[in-house]
């Protein structure tokens, strides 16, 4: 039953109209229908049967819809999935530099603290070269 407009039927064939939709369980738009509880349906309703079906009858206003409309479709179609594209480059793009930044930022950390241990191994050399340099000078005559 359309939502906005009054319907003309009677009370009778509103009402098998209803017990044919509760049947099927369509939906608001109609995706709710199962093929099994089309085909054990038998009604003796002639207009719900006869009504043709809302996406054939969309299908065949698209079917009849000027040229200059269908391409602009297509072009606006192909323009959202360039978008999409370029969104998902972008951000991989953007990704990648956060990655070589992180990378650059670990291996300034690394050498800093190789830096580190290399000052303290420099410290402990010059200690033990002090604590060497005496050794071997005095000569004990015999």
């Amino acid at each position: 039953m359309p939502l906005f407009h009054r319907d003309s039927l009677s009370s009778s064939s509103r009402n098998s109209i209803a017990d044919t939709n509760e049947r099927h369980g369509t939906g608001l738009f109609g995706h709710r229908a199962s093929h099994s509880s089309r085909s054990s349906y038998s009604g003796t309703s002639s207009s719900a049967s006869s009504a043709p079906s809302r996406h054939s009858s969309l299908l065949r206003g698209r079917r009849s819809e000027d040229p200059a409309i269908t391409s602009a479709r297509d072009r606006v179609y192909r323009a959202e999935a360039a978008e999409k594209a370029a969104d998902k480059a972008l951000y991989e793009s953007r990704k990648a530099v956060q990655e070589a930044r992180n990378h650059v930022k670990k291996l300034e950390k690394e050498a800093r603290e190789e830096a580190r241990l290399a000052k303290i191994k420099q410290h402990h050399a010059k200690d033990i070269s002090k604590r060497a340099k005496p050794l071997g000078r005095k000569f004990i005559d015999y």
